[in-house]
């Protein structure tokens, strides 16, 4: 091996494998965001998709985004880097790529080729539907889930692993290949159809492990010092056969010998009981998280036995978050871990994938208020510093503690965080406040006689197409070459427009579209006091969608009505009812960078309060169905069982605060997508919803089965039209989902939507599915009737 921090291991032992004495602390990242500053591999994507470019000049376009990412590590101080973390749409699908886990078999054909499985499998194909997506954790970033059988046969294909290594070579720096671990990669994926009754991918291990060993092997011949096996699934709570599986896969890695040195990855939690077993398994080092870790939990980690002479990533910067590290305090812990012998460096506690790239950029945020955040670009040099504090002592970065040591005092000093208005009205809330008051049958009775509905319903999320007349009209209102009248008068157009097409197609409930939104959650940020919304920070939410979560800085209250204006509009244009459309409290929150200086459920009540008073607005304008989307619910679940009943009490309460200003012949809709709902079930009965949507068409309607498990008794709507592919479905499809979900609910409680809203489709695609979904839920009927 070529590398100079570190020698070629014979396996795991006592004390592990750490390097040479005279270890100097060092910053370093577990991932950066892969994106582009300005979006460039999205953009790349999505013209490789539409035909415009070639598989050479998607890649070329990736390997520039690489190079912005390589140099903005280097300029921070960076010297070993990650790679393999960069990928074109997924790192989980990379993962399953990497190992020979794609669906069919290799095809011949080059890039072209290759690329075409690769995206088959996250978006569909004419022939196959996508794997499903669910959320990475407790994040908004969504990652494909691998569906494996009992005859998965994996097999190494590294060459993009290899590229990725090589060309942080040619730039000078040491790489450090990220991978997802194979206990992580198994826990995620789901048995493919066919396999059989009670089998799990948890089974493919002795297979796993010796492609996993062929890789190792492959990179000690690259020169490889460190690898980096990526195992948050260890940060949930342990169980005998998560325990075993996790001893058994890095005990086999551990023990090879020929490999690079194991750095395993824990994150979004603290490792707790696995980190001694993965120290007694032979891992190398641990990267571990430690944001919002207290003194009591650093030294608990120093206190490890078997932590001396390993090396340990320690994640004292949030990874996640966007507030300025208190960087006396994280010195402190930082000196507590190395006097426990290990062999420290600094990183952010998880992938900077999470967060955007650099807060400078936001020029038109209050200097103060900008002060106070630190984005991908702020989080290396908060690390760099952090890194020399630890080496060579606290005077060699005294000015830097005391400018941290002051955005810390000005933004606990600041007014802009508090509002005693808006405590004082939280504060008075009362039980009678979550109560609609009369019970969910009742209100089935009056909203029927209200709606007029037939069975089988159709509607969509909300959502439709951003056109690029839409986009153009935005670009021209923000740059100022289009008035406020002209803006308004071309976002009419498109209400009508949209109206007119749900109208044609037959749609029972309608909606208006959203074309003034440029997204669900930012929409509202920017017309609720307490929020900041950045105008460059783009975060990854899955292959090329990206989102710009606004920050919650201080105490949320509604200053005017947000939506009632287009809502009102719409209807003006029909008899048919059109819902108003709000995303729920507990979302808002999730999707947006939260406080840290206050709880969450502070904050949830705050928007709560301030959504209540945009139904009651919207109940007054007119609108007979109000839909409140909370996808965000299952995605803030605890990772860990322990905290779980305490937060889904309040988000529940947050719901409930918001929509039970409601009137019972008000019909209250809510929405859900891409998670797994098996742990909040309970508290989505307790919401008291009318009708919940829920996306069904990747997961082949499992969900409905947990609904009918859950005796839920409201209305259903599972997705009929995985609306992330570009595949549009047919009748017979959209009959078929119908069918086999009237096998588990009964028809008076059964609509017919797509999964999700249908921002990112295409009018064309739009139209032929609209027609799709009203007639597969004509044929339904008739199926009824018959």
């Amino acid at each position: 091996m070529t590398s100079t921090t570190s020698t070629t291991p014979t396996g795991g032992t006592e004390g592990g494998l750490g390097p040479a004495p005279g270890h100097r602390p060092s910053p370093t990242a577990l991932g950066y965001p892969r994106q582009g500053r300005d979006r460039e591999l999205k953009r790349a994507l999505e013209a490789h998709w539409a035909g415009r470019l070639d598989a050479p000049g998607l890649l070329a376009a990736a390997e520039e985004v690489q190079d912005q990412r390589f140099a903005a590590m280097a300029g921070a101080g960076l010297r070993e880097v990650p790679v393999g973390d960069f990928s074109l749409y997924d790192h989980v699908l990379d993962a399953a790529a990497l190992l020979g886990l794609l669906p069919g078999a290799p095809a011949a054909g080059g890039q072209e080729a290759r690329l075409a499985r690769l995206f088959a499998a996250a978006r569909g194909a004419a022939d196959a539907p996508a794997w499903e997506m669910t959320k990475w954790f407790d994040t908004n970033y969504h990652h494909l889930v691998p569906e494996l059988g009992p005859d998965a046969a994996p097999s190494l294909h590294a060459e993009d692993l290899l590229e990725q290594v090589r060309g942080a070579r040619r730039r000078g720096l040491e790489p450090r290949p990220v991978v997802v671990g194979p206990v992580t990669l198994l826990r995620l994926s789901k048995p493919a159809d066919g396999a059989p009754a009670g089998w799990r991918p948890d089974a493919l291990l002795p297979r796993l492990l010796p492609v996993y060993a062929e890789l190792l092997a492959l990179l000690a011949a690259e020169g490889v010092g460190w690898v980096q096996l990526d195992e948050p699934v260890l940060v949930t709570d342990l169980d005998d056969e998560l325990t075993a599986l996790a001893r058994e896969a890095v005990g086999h890695l551990a023990g090879l010998a020929d490999r690079p040195r194991l750095l395993v990855a824990g994150y979004f939690e603290r490792l707790g009981d696995a980190a001694p077993l993965l120290l007694a398994a032979g891992a190398d080092g641990l990267a571990v998280d430690l944001a919002g870790a207290d003194r009591a939990e650093v030294e608990a980690l120093a206190a490890l036995p078997g932590l001396a002479g390993r090396r340990l990533v320690a994640g004292v910067v949030d990874g996640r978050g966007v507030w300025r590290r208190d960087l006396e305090q994280a010195l402190d812990h930082l000196e507590v871990l190395a006097a426990s012998g290990a062999h420290v460096d600094v990183a952010p506690s998880c992938s900077l994938l999470h967060v955007p790239h650099d807060v400078e950029r936001e020029v038109q945020l209050d200097p103060e208020v900008r002060s106070w955040l630190a984005f991908a670009d702020q989080k290396l040099a908060e690390v760099a510093v952090l890194a020399r504090g630890l080496a060579d002592g606290r005077d060699a970065v005294r000015a830097e503690l005391e400018a941290s040591a002051a955005v810390v005092a000005s933004r606990r000093a600041s007014p802009v965080t508090r509002s005693a208005a808006v405590r004082e009205r939280a504060a008075g809330v009362v039980p009678a406040d979550l109560e609609r008051g009369t019970p969910a049958a009742e209100r089935r009775a009056l909203q029927a006689a209200a709606l007029g509905l037939p069975l089988l319903p159709t509607t969509t999320i909300g959502s439709f197409p951003q056109t690029p007349e839409i986009r153009r009209a935005r670009a021209a209102h923000r740059a100022g070459s289009l008035d406020d009248a002209g803006y308004e008068a071309a976002m009419e157009a498109e209400v009508r427009a949209v109206v007119a097409a749900q109208e044609a197609a037959g749609v029972d409930v309608l909606v208006h579209g959203e074309p003034e939104r440029d997204d669900m959650v930012r929409h509202f940020a920017a017309r609720l006091d307490g929020f900041v919304t950045p105008l460059h920070g783009w975060v990854q939410s899955y292959g090329s969608r990206c989102v710009r979560p606004p920050v919650v800085v201080g105490d949320v209250s509604r200053p005017a009505p947000m939506t009632t204006r287009w809502t009102a509009y719409a209807q003006s244009l029909t008899a048919a009812p059109v819902k108003g459309m709000l995303t729920g409290p507990v979302t808002v929150l999730a999707w947006s960078f939260p406080r840290d200086d206050e709880p969450r459920s502070t904050t949830a009540r705050q928007l709560a309060l301030a959504l209540r008073d945009e139904v009651a607005d919207l109940e007054a304008g007119g609108a007979r169905v109000v839909q409140v989307d909370e996808p965000g619910l299952r995605e803030l679940l605890p990772l860990r069982a322990a905290g779980r009943a305490e937060y889904l009490a309040w988000a529940v309460d947050a719901f409930r605060l918001a929509t039970a200003v409601a009137a019972p012949s008000t019909q209250v809709h809510t929405h859900m997508c891409y998670a797994e709902f098996g742990d909040v079930m309970a508290a989505i009965d307790a919401l008291d919803a009318d009708v919940i949507s829920l996306e069904a068409a990747r997961s082949r309607l499992e969900v409905l089965d947990e609904l009918a498990a859950e005796g839920y008794d409201r209305g259903v709507g599972p997705g009929v039209w995985d609306i992330h592919s570009p595949r549009v479905p047919s009748v017979d499809e959209v009959a078929d989902h119908l069918a086999r979900a009237l096998e588990r609910l009964p028809a008076d409680r059964l609509w017919a939507n797509p999964d999700c809203g249908l921002k990112t489709r295409s009018v064309e695609e739009v139209a032929a599915g609209l027609a799709s979904l009203v007639a597969g839920a004509a044929r339904a009927r008739e199926q009824l009737a018959g």
